[in-house]
């Protein structure tokens, strides 16, 4: 009788979380898949059937297409650089650098900064002006000798938005550093030893050794920064603002819900985007569960 009072009591206490999740989150999804069957353009609520009509309209629209061409390289930049850099790091601090809890802290303060502030420190750091306005990396450029470096940043035709995935490796690799430094510190040091006593250089222990064992950290990092990637909104506007050749679907979505007011099609985006997180969430979730259950049996 106790243990069904205590079962009834703690659901009872769970259940306010369990009804805000329910509404705010999957009522409102379901509420967003239909608006965006809808044909709802203007102030006034329509809920007309629409079908996939908006959805048809989108992957025929030609700045749709900027936008899924610039979420890949974005995403590819992004997730490539942040990786390698937060590696590199990590292994740089497990080699017992003095200071090691300041330089940690150091390479970790990016992340706590939001992208609205990241944005605006980089407008300035990569502005693109040239001659008695040069600043930034293009005036450092310029004062070391290094002028082949300068460039026109995020203005640059058909690769900008790769310029403004620096920004983002900035912010975000001291995050991956830390993971990776749990994996690395995680490793029995027996298995290191022993491979230097098998002859194996350092790059050899990290090649075979170290990353073979650092994949689910790997796997972790590149679903993180991956759905972080897909919904890039803030840190694009606070550098370059809303420019078509910089344009991704969380920014057409913006404009066309709130300036176009098409609702239905803003939407649509909204949803296209969530299927987009899901295909990289889903799969990890399974992942864990597997891995969990497999570490309970065992």
């Amino acid at each position: 009788m106790s243990r069904d009072k205590d079962r009834f009591l703690n659901i009872l206490l769970i259940s306010p979380s369990i009804l805000a999740v329910f509404i705010f989150i999957y009522l409102f999804i379901g509420w967003s898949v239909r608006v965006s069957l809808s044909k709802w353009k203007g102030l006034t609520a329509d809920y007309t059937w629409n079908g996939i009509k908006n959805y048809l309209e989108l992957f025929a629209d030609p700045r749709f297409h900027v936008d899924i061409r610039n979420t890949l390289i974005f995403t590819g930049v992004f997730v490539f650089g942040s990786i390698l850099l937060g590696f590199i790091l990590a292994v740089m601090l497990d080699q017992g650098l003095k200071g090691e809890g300041f330089f940690r802290s150091l390479f970790l303060f990016p992340m706590a900064i939001s992208y609205i502030v990241t944005g605006v420190v980089w407008r300035w750091l990569m502005n693109p002006a040239t001659g008695t306005r040069t600043s930034g990396l293009n005036l450092l450029f310029t004062n070391l000798g290094l002028d082949s470096l300068v460039n026109e940043w995020h203005t640059t035709p058909t690769w900008g938005i790769a310029a403004i995935a620096l920004a983002a490796i900035w912010q975000m690799s001291g995050y991956t550093m830390a993971l990776y430094l749990a994996g690395l510190r995680a490793i029995p040091q027996e298995l290191k030893e022993a491979a230097q006593i098998d002859g194996a250089s350092e790059l050899q222990i990290y090649r075979h050794i170290m990353l073979p064992l650092l994949s689910p950290v790997t796997l972790s990092a590149l679903i993180i920064l991956g759905h972080m990637s897909l919904k890039v909104f803030d840190l694009i506007v606070a550098i370059a603002g809303k420019q078509l050749p910089l344009d991704v679907p969380a920014i057409y979505m913006w404009q066309i819900t709130f300036d176009g007011l098409f609702y239905g099609k803003g939407a649509a985006i909204g949803i296209l985007l969530l299927i987009s997180v899901a295909v990289l969430i889903i799969p990890y979730i399974r992942y864990t569960l597997r891995m969990e259950r497999e570490e309970n049996e065992n």
